[in-house]
């Protein structure tokens, strides 16, 4: 039986491009999620970060220019602040991000996704 997994993919990143191919090729037929195209709700986000086993802050994309014009980096903003602004600009979520059962990873190296399908 193939191993599943889903990844939270961003077809024009190419770390997510490379990090789907490696699935494929070891195996893993991944559901994919353009998750700019479809945005994970508060409630899916909040489960990812808790497999991944961080905070959202962790893997909000600094260097996005809409990062820049929220004024995110002059700003404390709480956990659930940055989930909701998350789901409204996806594109401040890191990429690829990768869940197979109970646990998830960050596609950053590409290689760090094998250790958990």
């Amino acid at each position: 039986m193939p191993r599943t997994a889903t990844i939270y993919h961003n077809p024009r990143c190419s770390k997510s491009r490379q990090t789907l191919a490696l699935l494929e090729e070891n195996g893993v037929e991944p559901k994919i999620v353009e998750y700019l195209k479809t945005p994970p709700s508060a409630a899916e986000l909040k489960r990812v970060l808790k497999r991944l086993g961080l905070s959202p802050h962790d893997i909000v994309r600094k260097g996005e220019a809409v990062y820049a014009e929220l004024g995110l980096k002059d700003k404390d903003v709480s956990d659930e602040e940055l989930i909701k602004l998350m789901v409204v600009n996806p594109i401040l979520i890191e990429r690829p991000i990768v869940v197979s059962g109970g646990k998830a990873a960050i596609g950053r190296p590409p290689e760090a996704v094998l250790k958990i399908v």
